[in-house]
């Protein structure tokens, strides 16, 4: 793999990964998972083939991120963040689990992170949901329902309880808009949150 970094402890058993990607001390990466380009894999991570990472990821320590989490580009997972992929999960070794026979080969409940949204020490992804673009689920937040856009979601059960502009900093919404005070993006309030106008509008 060319222009990849990987320390001497790490196991990693696919070669889908792209230049430029650092992967960290005791991380594992099982065959079939697929890690995008300029990636940082932090120690103690456990990647599960069937999941992949876009470009640009940053992965921190102690994360295990399971068969149908799919994680788009520019997206940040904090330490300890707990991704599922089962809404009903059973040993296979119990014998009423064996026998609902379907319910073996369609268990998989796909997770997507969108482009740019942040994920907080400790927060809880339960499987099926989806996590907007640019959004913020805060640390120790237990995510059981899809995350809009740019918002900021905390609690357990997560809530929307404000709004986030691209480069990370909190909108304060005045009439339906917000102006960012760091980066001058503008925004409006649309059906379902909020809608990117531009700059300075």
């Amino acid at each position: 793999m060319k222009d990849v970094f990987i320390h001497p402890t790490a196991l990693v058993e696919t070669d889908q990964i792209g230049e430029g990607t650092k992967v960290w001390a005791f991380a594992h990466i099982l065959k079939d998972a697929v890690i995008g380009r300029n990636c940082n894999i932090g120690d103690h991570n456990f990647i599960e083939g069937g999941a992949s990472l876009g470009d640009g990821v940053v992965v921190k320590n102690g994360n295990m991120i399971w068969e149908g989490v799919h994680i788009e580009d520019a997206v940040f997972v904090g330490p300890h963040v707990f991704f599922t992929n089962d809404l009903f999960p059973r040993s296979k070794q119990l014998p009423e689990a064996a026998e609902r026979g379907s319910r073996k080969e369609n268990w998989l409940v796909p997770t997507r992170v969108k482009k740019g949204a942040s994920l907080g020490a400790g927060a809880v992804i339960l499987a099926g949901v989806t996590i907007g673009e640019y959004s913020l689920v805060a640390a120790g937040t237990l995510v059981s329902k899809d995350v809009p856009p740019y918002a900021l979601v905390l609690g357990a059960p997560g809530r929307v309880r404000g709004w986030m502009c691209r480069c990370g900093l909190r909108l304060r919404l005045a009439r339906g808009r917000a102006t960012c005070g760091g980066c001058g993006l503008g925004y409006r309030r649309g059906r379902k949150g909020i809608e990117l106008l531009g700059p300075k509008c």
